[in-house]
């Protein structure tokens, strides 16, 4: 999907969400005859949606292919090959030792320290110092916030100020002390107010702290004397904004968005083994090596090309010409069957990731009946026959927004939230709830996408029948438009990075930053927030199913089916492996090598 991403332990919209990895019965040709491994060269890879940010963790940003480019270059989400972590195949945490150590120094209070390692320096040669490190927990724990937000228009509402706007949350960060710097401005150590379910996933770097003060007009010492002296916010008794961080932020938030190649290099500047030099718009953006990286995952090849390919036929054909190396379609019955005509090797899993039908509250959707009334008419059976059940004939209804079909307590789930009632259309009884009525619903959907289309029209054609008209809000920009209220109802998908728990607050809670919807209700809040201070896995599940079913009473709106994935080689690249979360095809890039 054009999707956005659960943003660092969070969710991507591009593809989907989920909380575990599924494996998916794939369809693998017989690999090509191997041949020793060159190195230098170019390897090209296409991929759906069109690369819009160098930052990817704000809400407008917030897709797979900038967390591609993210993680690549730095840190896309807290994940990526230029921090503390990443994730390996199976979505276990691996350390990169080449960049720092993570100590636990005490579980009560919980108290973390970070250590980076001596001689690091970003792309344009400036040290990655305990100030990049501050700078990133100052931006993802809302230390500086003091802002109150409207839950029904998200606008201030108390004169107060909200510096850096996430996709994600602030759950977790939210609770730590102004941290302790120490070893010659070398480590960085966090306390804890609360135990935190995620505090393993936390990679305290991320943009470069020189850049943003250079962006606010400052030297690096005085944006981090302005941290020191800054006061917490407190949103019952917000203050005038500080300059120097409102203008960090407000450069943080929309200064990284590009329509084409920046002429200014400072928005490139990452501390991974890629750094972008070229971009095309709406064609290609090419990576080659970080000559400043020190680490052990500098790639063989000189050169990464990531084509936007947004049609699947085309990118078969891409393969098969040898335009490209490697391709990540949309899965469909039709490119398997390309793809196997044309012995390209298959790599096939299912995807932590779900397209779903949001609702959003207020306007047509004020009112519980007219939400109810819609949701009977969405035809998810016939959706998954003609979208999924081609490519996974195995493949069932989504019937939760939280779990996959594989995990333990998807079952307990359903039977919570009661989402199978709504597996096949009830014209009659949405007829009965809207007496009479003909709302109007404007849905919103990626154009560009067959299966998001389709997905519209089954919906449009059955909704029709109960007496709702319905608009046709779709657009290829469709990702700007999430949370606009220029719509009533979004077709779209989540994916995860395939660990954690940050998806909960990011979602369902009240101005949550994946909360496109306008969703609130104080018992889910409450439930959210106990999801991120518990650590007993058997009581956060419960949580979770909690979370499902109360979400489910409010008719937030359905899940549809779980994404399959793809990725496909034509033997001239080595290296390709399946991973299901939102660095898709990518996630081992710096492992492989053009075939001899």
């Amino acid at each position: 999907m054009s999707e956005n991403t659960w943003r660092k332990r969070a969710l991507v919209a591009g593809a989907g969400v989920a909380v575990s990895a599924l494996a998916l019965a794939g369809c693998t040709t017989a690999p090509a005859e191997e041949t020793p491994a060159e190195s230098g060269g170019t390897i090209t890879v296409a991929t759906t949606n069109a690369f819009t940010s160098f930052n990817g963790d704000t809400p407008d940003a917030n897709l797979d292919t900038n967390g591609m480019v993210g993680y690549l270059t730095g840190v896309s989400g807290g994940l990526g090959l230029g921090g503390f972590l990443r994730l390996d195949k199976d979505f276990s945490i691996l350390s990169n030792d080449d960049f720092g150590t993570v100590e636990t120094v005490s579980e009560d209070p919980l108290t973390v320290k970070y250590t980076l390692n001596e001689g690091l320096t970003w792309s344009d040669g400036e040290p990655i110092t305990a100030d990049d490190m501050l700078v990133n927990w100052a931006i993802n724990s809302g230390y500086y916030n003091d802002a109150e937000i409207d839950p029904a228009t998200g606008d201030v509402t108390n004169g107060g100020t909200q510096y850096f706007t996430l996709a994600g949350s602030t759950a977790g960060l939210d609770t730590t002390d102004f941290p302790e710097i120490g070893d010659d401005n070398m480590s960085m150590t966090i306390t804890y107010g609360t135990p935190f379910v995620d505090y393993q996933l936390v990679n305290p770097i991320g943009k470069p702290a020189h850049v943003l003060a250079d962006k606010a007009g400052v030297s690096l010492e005085e944006l981090i004397t302005t941290l020191n002296d800054t006061p917490k916010g407190d949103p019952a008794a917000p203050v005038a904004p500080n300059a120097t961080l409102k203008a960090a932020a407000d450069f943080w938030n929309t200064g990284y968005d590009v329509t084409t190649m920046p002429s200014d290099e400072s928005l490139l500047v990452g501390s991974g083994p890629f750094i972008v030099t070229d971009f095309q718009p709406e064609s290609s953006i090419t990576l080659e090596k970080n000559p400043e990286y020190k680490g052990t995952m500098s790639p063989a090849y000189d050169q990464l090309i990531i084509r936007f390919i947004g049609d699947p036929n085309a990118q078969v054909t891409a393969l098969q010409n040898g335009e490209v190396n490697a391709i990540q379609p949309q899965a469909s019955a039709d490119t398997l069957t390309a793809l196997e005509a044309n012995n390209a090797t298959v790599h096939a899993g299912n995807q932590v990731a779900y397209d779903h039908l949001d609702l959003t509250f207020g306007g047509v959707f004020a009112d519980a009946n007219v939400r109810e009334a819609f949701l009977k008419t969405v035809p998810r059976q016939q959706i998954l026959d003609s979208i999924i059940t081609p490519v996974n004939p195995d493949a069932e209804v989504l019937n939760s927004q939280i779990f996959l079909p594989t995990d333990a307590d998807y079952t307990d789930a359903v039977a919570a939230s009661g989402y199978d009632a709504f597996t096949e259309p009830d014209i009659e009884g949405a007829k009965a709830l809207l007496n009479g009525a003909t709302p109007t619903v404007r849905i919103l959907y990626n154009t560009n996408n067959p299966n998001r289309v389709d997905s519209f029209r089954a919906i449009q054609q059955s909704a029709q029948q109960a007496g709702f008209v319905i608009e046709d809000a779709g657009s290829p920009d469709w990702s700007s438009l999430l949370g606009s209220g220029s719509y009533d109802a979004s077709i779209f998908g989540w994916i995860s990075p395939g660990a954690g728990n940050a998806a909960l607050p990011q979602i369902f809670k009240t101005n949550g930053g994946g909360n496109y919807n306008l969703y609130t209700n104080a018992d889910v809040d409450t439930l959210v927030d106990e999801s991120q201070v518990t650590v007993d896995n058997d009581a956060l599940q419960q949580l979770k199913i909690q979370i499902d079913a109360k979400t489910a009473e409010d008719f937030y709106g359905l899940p549809l089916f779980q994404l399959p994935g793809l990725f496909a080689d034509n033997g001239t690249v080595t290296g390709i492996d399946y991973f299901g979360g939102q660095t898709g095809i990518v996630w081992n890039a710096q492992e492989w090598t053009l075939a001899g």
